[in-house]
This record gives structure tokens, C-alpha cells and sequence, in this order.
């Protein structure tokens, strides 16, 4: 089990102002940010980290839509983190999500559904490395 996990703040929430009160959740809800930072994914680089999706059919359209505007991506440390951060995102279809959740009140669809979650331990090293190197997470 793992203390850390990665997130980011995806183009739908960012466009419809939403980062700042989601950062704010995340913080109040314990989790301490190891890395943050602001970027633009290109078509590429939106399909290397989506590689794992890519025989789905939706894979063409995450890609569009994770390289359609500025993300907020994170690395961030609590107990028991992946577990802890996917409680408080809800579920990826926000008319599931249970109240109170990110997704219930900043998601728009299942599509653009605000907010990335690693789903395992092994996954959240893998993400956070791709955004980050060691020189930036403190």
C-alpha cells in the first residue's frame, strides 16, 4: 500500500473555473501535494498516458478531449492515498457519484467528468512519472 497517488484536474473542470474549489477540497480533505503544475497535453501525449485505453472505443475521444485544453496535474500523499482520493472523486459517471463527491458536484458527463484518479498503486507511480521527475516532488 502506497501513500501517494496522482490526480489531474481535467479541461472541462479547468474551462468552467473549477480548479481552485477542487484544490481546496483535496486539501481539506487531508491529502498533502507532493507536485503540482499547470500544462497543455498534445494529441501525442494525451494518447501515451491513455495508452492503456487504446483498443476501447472511447480512446479517440479521451485523447481529444485530455489534449482539448489546460489540465492541472498532482501527485498527492496521504494513508492509504489511492484508495483515499478514489473515494473522494466518486464514481466516473457523475449521476452515480455519491453526494458530496467531486464528480457529483463539478462533473458534467461521463465523458468530462472533472477529475483523474489512479486506480492502484502501481498505476499512480507510473502517472505521477510521467508528469513529474524526482527533482519536482517534495
Amino acid at each position: 500500500m502506497s501513500n501517494r497517488t496522482f490526480t489531474m484536474i481535467k479541461p472541462d473542470a479547468m474551462k468552467n473555473g473549477h480548479a481552485g474549489l477542487i484544490i481546496d477540497r483535496i486539501i481539506k480533505e487531508g491529502f498533502r501535494i507532493v507536485a503540482l503544475k499547470q500544462t497543455k497535453l498534445s494529441a501525442e501525449k494525451a494518447g501515451e498516458f491513455y495508452a492503456v485505453h487504446k483498443a476501447r472505443p472511447f480512446y479517440g475521444e479521451l485523447v481529444a478531449f485530455m489534449s482539448s485544453g489546460i489540465i492541472i496535474a498532482a501527485i498527492l500523499e496521504k494513508d492509504n492515498a489511492v484508495t483515499s482520493f478514489r473515494e473522494l472523486i466518486g464514481a466516473t459517471n457523475p449521476a452515480q457519484a455519491a453526494e458530496g463527491t467531486i464528480r457529483k458536484l463539478f462533473a458534467t458527463s461521463l465523458g468530462e467528468n472533472a477529475i483523474h484518479g489512479s486506480d492502484s498503486d502501481e498505476n499512480a507511480a507510473i502517472e505521477g512519472a510521467f508528469f513529474f521527475s524526482a527533482l519536482e516532488q517534495f
